[in-house]
């Protein structure tokens, strides 16, 4: 039974750190304004969401303007410039 219970926890512990490292996902849910090969526009508010989109995305149903689609997108940087050290003089 302890082993049992040791396995349970070990499992628990190791799902839960190899989840901690994913970056957290976000989504977007409107009307298509614009579908492109790389890029889909979504209408939220008044506001237009271009999201970036490759061969690796995952896509289900017909994807085509005016149509209500839900995007779910991870925030990546794609460059990050450092303005200074950080230290104070």
């Amino acid at each position: 039974m302890k082993l049992i219970a040791t396995l349970a926890a070990a499992t628990l512990l190791m799902s839960s750190v190899a989840l901690a490292g994913m970056p957290k996902t976000y989504q977007v849910t409107g009307p298509v304004l614009d579908v492109k090969p790389d890029m889909v526009t979504i209408q939220k508010g008044k506001e237009k969401w271009e999201i970036a989109r490759d061969k690796d995305t995952k896509l289900s149903g017909d994807l085509k303007v005016g149509s209500r689609a839900t995007v779910f997108y991870q925030m990546k940087a794609s460059t990050i410039e450092v303005k200074d050290s950080g230290k104070k003089k």
